[in-house]
């Protein structure tokens, strides 16, 4: 097993030595939205539920280490462990309640130093994962098979906080290279694959749902549409209701 040099190691048991190793090839970043430090998220995971994260990370940038990163965590739904033995290192993060807000410059700065560690300790490769069993660094929502029932975490602000601060810093910092676009293969042109996967990413688009934006402001192209044709339906029965109502009077 390995343990985070930098993170409070609070073994949960007996989780840490009876589920199967892996060999991580990614690392998922949540929020576990709520407003916890390490220590409540441990006991969340040791005395509320079956499931587990790899780590734990407060907003004053303090990290709990649960699990060994070559030990499962079920914090990934298909992503935990796969048939041939690869699985992802996860992190939760302190958030407020509906999971909108950014992370703080301490978490921001973890999360760097925490991707860095991953790289050099397990060779996860420097890239934003590509398809949901693709090695490299990503957040939940990314893909459906990372989610047993779908989810926007770690919300809109935190998804683009990922993509243009806390994965470039890490390149940066393992490489010691500036960079300010993450580093992802050049393609000709999108494939069906690329299609489906913007369809279904959230953080994406505006929702135009205003009963829902507040908490989602920004969901999947897919949601989008359905919550636009929600919209439309409703204005849909306001009006026959008021044709009626005028053919009535008339």
């Amino acid at each position: 097993m390995a343990w985070y040099p930098r993170a409070k190691k609070m073994e949960l048991q007996p989780e840490s030595d009876a589920q199967a190793a892996i060999r991580p090839t990614q690392f998922i970043i949540h929020s576990v939205v709520a407003p916890w430090d390490e220590k409540r998220i441990y006991e969340y995971w040791r005395d509320s539920t079956s499931l587990e994260s790899h780590f734990g990370l407060d907003y004053d940038g303090s990290m709990g280490q649960y699990i060994g990163t070559e030990t499962r965590a079920d914090a990934n739904a298909g992503a935990n462990r796969r048939a041939d033995g690869t699985g992802a290192v996860s992190i939760e993060t302190a958030s407020n309640t509906k999971a909108s807000d950014p992370w703080t410059p301490q978490q921001v700065e973890e999360l760097i130093r925490l991707g860095v560690w991953l790289h050099q300790r397990h060779e996860i490769p420097l890239r934003i994962c590509r398809t949901h069993s693709d090695p490299g660094f990503g957040y939940h929502s990314m893909f459906r098979e990372w989610s047993t029932s779908g989810t926007a975490c770690p919300g809109a602000a935190r998804i683009r906080q990922f993509r243009e601060v806390v994965f470039p810093g890490i390149v940066a910092r393992a490489t010691g290279k500036p960079t300010t676009t993450p580093e992802e293969e050049d393609v000709a042109g999108l494939n069906t694959d690329d299609v489906r996967k913007l369809w279904l990413t959230d953080g994406v688009v505006a929702n135009p749902n205003p009963d829902t934006a507040d908490d989602n402001p920004h969901i999947a192209p897919a949601t989008a549409l359905r919550n636009i044709e929600t919209v439309v339906r409703r204005l849909e029965k306001k009006l026959d209701a008021l044709t009626a109502a005028l053919t009535k009077e008339s």
